[in-house]
């Protein structure tokens, strides 16, 4: 494969990712980024901004020592200062690379730095040639490059290639580009600068219009052979490229951009769920390729598609990115085959009519929570067993208990045959009267001897088991149910351990 055809993946996170607010590292949790980074095998590690802070200083100074076999690089401004600093903290890396840059853009030289072109010019020649004292692999950047005067690049580029850089970046600073655009600018310095096959073609896009990643992608296209990309896409104001986003793109769509890397996808996972614990900087659920619903699956139809073949719904597998298996997420929108395959997964056999019966009350249910976790299931299936044996069933219950109020209880019960008993009662709390009146109509005497309320699952909708044990005549029998109403659990509970005392006594 020849150099033309492989993308360098030079990763930021450390850098341009750590600029991000709130998400500053120490120099120990930057070696352990660069870790895994490693283990994702990038090929550059910006490992910081060495002239920035004693800290910065020492973290790029670690990984310098500590990470080998991979491009360790520190950002300087074209100031001696930054680069000399810059150099030292690299000096212990095998290979190692400064990274310097100028700005270019009218708006940046005119109020930021307030130079003219031609002092631009003479700035970046020296800082690269500066920065060759200390290493061959030098890359300069043209700072907010996309809203820089196309011809003013090009004679730039130019000049510090033959000053000695060996890549040129190719920064859209303030994610103000779209991809046709920047795709052309990509296109313009490969067809106008008569020197740049000397130099790897790089490019680093914000994301101020959520288009970072597309920009990207169409600079490599367009001849880029390496993009500058942060772990979840962290970095300044709206963040970089996200390196996940990237890699797998010119991945599942080799077919496009027929370029080959070096990254152990397997990682990307892993390496996400690093940066956000160090950071504190959450993935949000519906982040492609790390969020949480990434590879999760509730509709319905897209649930049996995935369960007949997995590729009718998933570009890529989550195995690929370091995931485990997809996720059927059962709720209000899932189906029935969805539905079937998690019980087989849970160990359950029911019959049809007990299906059916089961998947009429989990509908129920999703339509109340959010989600529906195997342990509601669980619980919900075992209830339904349970109900086969059932000689009353509740119809209705509606309680009324509050500070200064009798608690009262009305229950309307099936009977064996068909009829509806229904009746009131008082008690001690709603529980209490709900049971005092479910006595009254099934006229069961015998004894509770134990009530135990737990939570199936977390969250305010989550669904609450009731276990109870009743004991009548030397017979003890246990009842069990479940809903994310807790009286309405402890009347059925309730109600299940009689009629398993009526069947065992029949």
């Amino acid at each position: 494969m020849s150099k033309q055809d492989r993308v360098i993946i030079f990763d930021t996170t450390l850098r341009d990712g750590e600029q991000c607010p709130g998400a500053s590292l120490n120099p120990q949790q930057k070696l352990e980024v660069a870790r895994q980074l490693e283990r994702l095998n990038v090929d550059a590690i910006e490992a910081g901004f060495a002239v920035s802070s004693p800290g910065d200083f020492e973290g790029v100074n670690r990984i310098a020592k500590e990470i080998k076999g991979r491009i360790i690089a520190s950002l300087a401004r074209s100031v001696p200062k930054d680069i000399e600093a810059a150099g030292k903290a690299l000096k212990p890396a095998k290979r190692r690379r400064i990274h310097t840059f100028v700005a270019t853009s009218e708006i940046h030289m005119k109020y930021k730095l307030r130079k003219a072109e031609e002092e631009i010019l003479r700035i970046a020649v020296a800082a690269v040639k500066m920065a060759r004292k200390y290493t061959d692999d030098v890359e300069f950047s043209a700072e907010d490059a996309a809203r820089s005067r196309p011809e003013l690049l090009y004679r730039i580029y130019e000049a510090v290639i033959d000053a000695g850089a060996t890549t040129v970046n190719v920064p859209d600073t303030v994610g103000w580009a779209i991809p046709s655009q920047f795709g052309a600018l990509i296109r313009g310095i490969r067809e106008n600068v008569p020197n740049i096959h000397k130099a790897v073609i790089s490019v680093h896009c914000h994301n101020e219009l959520g288009l970072s990643t597309a920009n990207s992608l169409a600079a490599v296209l367009n001849g880029a052979r390496q993009v500058e990309c942060t772990i979840n896409g962290m970095g300044e104001r709206a963040g970089n490229a996200s390196l996940e986003e990237v890699v797998m793109a010119l991945k599942v769509r080799k077919d496009l951009f027929k370029v080959e890397m070096g990254i152990k996808t397997e990682e990307i996972y892993r390496a996400s769920r690093l940066v956000s614990k160090l950071t504190g900087f959450l993935v949000q659920p519906n982040k492609a390729v790390v969020g949480g619903n990434a590879f999760a699956h509730e509709s319905g139809i897209h649930q049996h598609g995935v369960l007949m073949f997995k590729k009718t719904y998933e570009i890529m597998t989550p195995q690929e990115v370091g995931w485990g298996e997809s996720k059927l997420v059962l709720g209000k929108h899932s189906g029935r085959h969805a539905f079937i395959a998690r019980l087989k997964g849970l160990g359950f056999k029911l019959g049809d009519q007990q299906i059916e019966e089961a998947f009429e009350r989990f509908k129920v249910l999703a339509d109340l929570k959010k989600e529906v976790f195997d342990d509601d299931l669980t619980a919900l299936v075992e209830d339904e067993i349970s109900q086969e044996r059932k000689r009353y069933s509740l119809e209705y219950l509606h309680v009324a208990s509050g500070t200064g109020v009798i608690p009262t209880a009305t229950i309307r019960l099936k009977s064996p045959d068909g009829k509806m008993l229904q009746g009131a009662a008082s008690g001690d709390g709603p529980v209490d009267a709900c049971y005092n009146a479910i006595d009254k109509l099934t006229g069961f005497k015998g004894k509770l001897n134990d009530y135990v309320i737990q939570s199936v699952t977390s969250g305010k909708d989550a669904l609450g088991e009731v276990t109870v044990k009743l004991s009548a005549k030397g017979q003890v029998e246990h009842g069990r149910a479940a809903s994310t109403d807790i009286i309405e659990a402890s009347g059925k509970a309730y109600l299940n351990a009689i009629n398993r005392l009526l069947y065992a006594k029949r």
